[in-house]
């Protein structure tokens, strides 16, 4: 039987990239070019973290908060433009994904957005260069947690989900839990240090910098229990 290499699926907004910092960043551009008060860029920060359905609601609201003049589509158009150019992907994880891949990994990226914003932060921090493939919700019209995103993601790595997968990301509806639907292991990237909440995952890290440092060497440790259908621990990945 032909060797099928082991898959790695990462989100990408606050899983590879810190998309909080530059939301930061980018709120208080915002409130210097209109003149707003520091309190907008807190409340813009809070909306933000609100989990709103859609970037239109959250301009949305935005508008009618400050009373701008703009069109909701065109505060959301500048954001998007803006946005890729705020990004940044740490040096570390650029370096582990390039690691990874040269132990014989697929990765890859599967992530919600449109296609402008997700396509220009993937190409402009450079995560296209270290990378076997990506599917955006944007170009193909489905959505995290739906199971057809992980496919078409896998199938541009040159994988397939029926192999030794895993989805790694921040999201526990998003990520997890659509990972877990589409046939894959998954381990959360829990940013609030909230280990204890209520979750499916099969492991837990703070940083994604511990997954790529240890992914390899915890499917090789688990291999034989999965192997053997032996009951999967859920535990805490530390460096």
């Amino acid at each position: 039987m032909r060797h099928r290499a082991p898959l790695g699926l990462f989100d990408l907004d606050n899983t590879l990239i810190d998309l909080d910092a530059a939301l930061h960043v980018w709120a208080e551009e915002f409130a210097t070019e209109r003149a707003l008060t520091t309190e907008a860029v807190d409340w813009l920060i809070a909306l933000d973290r609100s989990d709103l359905p859609h970037r239109e609601t959250f301009f949305g609201k935005v508008r009618e908060r400050f009373g701008l003049p703009d069109p909701v589509e065109e505060l959301w158009a500048a954001y998007r433009r803006r946005m890729p150019h705020l990004v940044h992907c740490r040096p570390e994880v650029l370096t582990g994904l390039t690691e990874l891949r040269a132990t014989g990994w697929r990765v890859g990226i599967v992530t919600n957005g449109t296609a402008d914003n997700q396509l220009g932060k993937i190409q402009r921090t450079g995560l296209a260069e270290v990378v076997d493939g990506y599917a955006l919700s944007g170009i193909e019209g489905i959505r995290k947690p739906e199971s057809e995103l992980f496919k078409i993601a896998a199938r541009r790595c040159g994988a397939s989900l029926t192999g030794e997968g895993w989805m790694v990301g921040d999201h526990l509806t998003k990520d997890i839990a659509g990972g877990r639907a589409a046939g894959l292991r998954t381990i959360w990237v829990d940013r609030d240090t909230c280990s204890d909440q209520d979750h499916q995952a099969d492991h837990v890290v703070t940083d994604v910098i511990d997954v790529i440092d240890a992914i390899a060497i915890l499917r090789e440790r688990e291999k034989p229990r999965h192997e053997t259908g032996a009951e999967d621990g859920r535990g805490q990945i530390t460096r």
